[in-house]
């Protein structure tokens, strides 16, 4: 049984472009490549899906940037939070046990 193969984004997007071209037939592509017809279909599909995102205005993705650096600061700033309440109780919560049990052990 032969291994499963892996193929770079470079190898797929040459071969998807090379269908995109229809210079050659999928099998013509495929036996070039040494790749199933079916594959390229897919990696042709794939990126005709994702082209859109070429064209995507910076702005647009510098705006989602901000926007996602300001979500990890806020949550940065919540398990802070979070690390010091448990600090807190843990140390409190120390505190009252060691009252209750002197309480306890004086009555």
């Amino acid at each position: 049984m032969r291994e499963r193969r892996r193929f770079d984004d470079a190898f797929k997007a040459k071969v998807a472009l090379e269908a995109l071209k229809e210079e050659k037939t999928l099998q013509e592509l495929a036996k070039e490549y040494e790749v199933h017809p079916n594959q390229i279909s897919a990696w042709k599909k794939q990126l005709l899906s994702g082209a859109s995102g070429i064209f995507v205005r910076k702005r647009q993705k510098e705006k989602e940037l901000v926007q996602t650096k300001r979500r990890e600061q806020e949550l940065f700033k919540q398990l802070g939070q979070a690390k010091y309440e448990n600090e807190w109780l843990k140390k409190n919560t120390n505190n009252y046990t060691q009252r209750t049990t002197r309480n306890d052990r004086s009555e």
